[in-house]
């Protein structure tokens, strides 16, 4: 008789443990995003390539240049404000979320800018 009881509750502890209390979820793996280590000034190779680069694009925006030069997002709005200042660049949308810029269509004032700055350095 103990050997039956015995059984019997290894029986019920096995019905127990397979019941919907008995397995433990198990969470799926996220992924985890990698952190950008973007630049918080410009460089001499990053401005310049700002100077150059960034009047030949299509659409222009603070996250284009982000991530194209390699620096956050507030440098990279810096950048474009400088651009606008020397009228490389006019906005289309200027607003506090998004600010959008096109090409101007003269290339002239492009290499005029990029002499000034040259000239400033020396």
């Amino acid at each position: 008789m103990a050997g039956k009881s015995k059984e019997i509750q290894a029986q019920k502890a096995a019905a127990r443990e397979s019941g919907s209390k008995g397995k433990k979820k198990k969470w799926s793996k996220s992924r985890v995003k990698e952190k950008l280590n973007n630049k918080v000034l410009f460089d001499t190779k990053s401005f310049n390539q700002l100077v150059k680069e960034v009047p030949k694009m299509k659409l222009i925006t603070i996250a284009r240049v982000s991530e194209a030069l390699g620096v956050t997002g507030s440098v990279a709005k810096k950048g474009l404000r400088y651009l606008e200042e020397k009228d490389l660049i006019k906005p289309v949308i200027k607003h506090s979320n998004m600010m959008i810029y096109v090409v101007k269509k003269e290339d002239a004032p492009v290499e005029a800018a990029v002499e000034t700055t040259k000239s400033k350095k020396k």
